[in-house]
């Protein structure tokens, strides 16, 4: 078990719902000279799709202009609240593969890009192919349904709104460390199983001589920072292996209490993502979930997606990207 806390934390990345309503310096805008430089960057390279992005580097798709920005960004993701919305990217001006430039040029900005899934893609699109999400192999963003509160395999994720969907689809976060504090005043006897360790489902990606499950403490405190990996619904189909451990009638408790904290308007904030609109968050510490929603025949919701570490060599990140020991999951 990691080192446990010793009751609440005061950081900065320990906001509420309310310190977000109220407040705007979380959120950003694009300036002209900004906007014209990453426009120069779409038209510097035409004709790129998806898959040629990876061969794209920040050599590439240097935006001088933006480097304090980025650093902002960054201090703020990284040593702030954990949260960053950005808005006002022209996505309407741009075909789909050309925002996708812009938005890789950002990309390279902050960090490095990581793979997300077992085909390889580094840049995702979320939107609803029509798959299932009571099938167990498909990832949760693949559909329109609703997904609880969960955090991805990088240092940071970022969404991109492309377009949004007829009704729904809001995006729902909640700091982990107000979780966290929660609670310890709530239920400190529950505090010290968020450091125990939990089993979450491979989703059928497991490599040969592997289990269908993995194990990993929940939260790391390293006497400086606390860390937190949650993921509801991969922690609740783990059940579904016999051969993985059974949650304690402690963890059920837990699990139940962390679902009921993050639905409470006191600590979680929803946002409604406009197309042009970028959010930045740290899985560290923030958990994000997102509401069900319906497409109709000309509003088809579809984001684009980044994961992002650190670079090796500390370039234009700031973060640690400390990865549990996971590879690629939703």
């Amino acid at each position: 078990m990691s080192t446990i806390t010793e009751g609440e934390l005061d950081v900065a990345a320990a906001w509420g719902g309310d310190q977000l309503r109220s407040s705007e310096t979380w959120i950003d805008h694009w300036s002209d000279a900004e906007i014209a430089e990453l426009q120069a960057q779409v038209a510097k390279h035409p004709g790129v799709g998806l898959g040629d992005l990876p061969d794209l580097g920040p050599d590439d798709l240097a935006l001088p202009a933006l480097d304090a920005r980025f650093a902002r960004w960054r201090t703020e993701i990284f040593e702030g609240r954990g949260v960053v919305l950005v808005k006002g990217l022209p996505v309407e001006r741009w075909t789909d593969d050309e925002a996708a430039v812009a938005y890789w040029a950002i990309g390279q900005g902050l960090g490095l890009p990581i793979v997300q899934n077992p085909e390889g893609h580094v840049l995702g699109h979320v939107t609803d192919t029509g798959r299932k999400a009571d099938d167990p192999n498909v990832r949760l963003y693949q559909t329109p349904d609703n997904i609880q509160y969960h955090v991805d395999g990088a240092a940071v994720v970022g969404l991109l709104c492309l377009r949004t969907a007829e009704e729904g689809g809001a995006s729902r976060i909640v700091s982990s460390v107000t979780v966290h504090n929660e609670v310890w005043r709530r239920r400190p006897d529950l505090a010290p199983e968020l450091f125990g360790r939990f089993p979450i489902d491979r989703r059928n990606e497991e490599q040969p001589g592997e289990d269908p499950y993995w194990m990993i403490p929940m939260a790391r405190w390293d006497g400086t920072r606390l860390r937190t990996f949650y993921h509801a619904d991969y922690m609740d189909s783990s059940q579904r292996h016999h051969s993985a451990p059974r949650f304690t009638p402690a963890q059920a408790e837990l699990l139940d209490l962390i679902e009921e904290i993050g639905a409470d308007p006191d600590f979680c904030f929803d946002m409604d993502l406009e197309p042009g609109d970028i959010q930045l968050i740290s899985n560290e510490v923030t958990l994000h979930a997102r509401s069900e929603y319906v497409d109709g025949p000309d509003s088809r919701r579809h984001l684009l997606r980044l994961w992002l570490d650190r670079r090796p060599d500390g370039n234009r990140a700031s973060c640690d990207g400390t990865r549990y020991g996971m590879r690629a999951r939703p």
